[in-house]
């Protein structure tokens, strides 16, 4: 796979999970800080890597399904790799410039 079409899905990739919402929280996932990495592999599988807000969040299982199957539904993506972890764990610190002005941290 060639570099510009690599970063051009890895781009794509970004704007999908930007469409999906922790359901607690007012803010996408990507904002949030949860995605910690994002590459696809030459077989055009995305490797995703991924944490949650709190371990014992009760819509991990929906969330992470929502994930697998919007990128696994991107064109030039095959299947979605999901690798759920919880270290370093997610804090505040993780939050963009937008999600903290959304959640009133700025």
């Amino acid at each position: 796979m060639e570099l510009d079409e690599k970063l051009e899905i890895e781009n794509s990739i970004g704007e999908v999970l930007r469409t999906i919402y922790d359901p607690e929280i007012p803010v996408n996932i990507y904002d949030l800080g949860l995605i910690y990495n994002i590459d696809v592999d030459d077989e055009h599988v995305a490797h995703i890597t991924m944490t949650l807000t709190a371990p014992n969040c009760p819509m991990a299982e929906d969330l992470v399904e929502e994930v697998k199957y919007k990128v696994a539904g991107i064109k030039g993506i095959i299947d979605c790799n999901l690798k759920l972890t919880f270290n370093p764990p997610w804090d505040r610190s993780m939050l963009s410039d937008a999600a903290r002005l959304e959640l009133g941290f700025l």
